[in-house]
């Protein structure tokens, strides 16, 4: 067994990183901890995304369509669909990404 605390994973934009590839398996999670306002530009996975809301509410965009998630939502973003969120309240969320490593396309320029 292998065991670490937040903490212990880097810290890039507003999420913790755990990069499965790094400990032998073949999933990566996001731990995110975002003031209003922030998020990632429109993008795209090869692999699906497993979304789920601890705290806090989002708006996302998911293939043109919106919807808002809040605590205790699930959300699964399909390999290829293009997506976006934006953290309508301070948000905690855990994205699992069902890969081994993140890998994103960027379909959108960062401001």
């Amino acid at each position: 067994m292998e065991a670490m605390h937040q903490s212990e994973l880097p810290f890039v934009g507003s999420s913790f990183e755990f990069v499965g590839a790094e400990h032998g398996v073949g999933a990566s999670i996001f731990i995110v901890t975002a003031e209003a306002g922030r998020g990632p530009v429109l993008h795209r996975h090869r692999y699906d995304e497993i979304v789920y809301v601890i705290e806090g509410r989002s708006r996302w965009t998911v293939e043109g369509r919106e919807r808002e998630a809040g605590p205790g939502d699930v959300l699964v973003v399909h390999a290829g669909e293009r997506h976006k969120f934006v953290a309508l309240t301070a948000l905690r969320q855990i994205d699992v990404h069902m890969n081994a490593r993140f890998e994103q396309e960027d379909l959108e320029d960062r401001d």
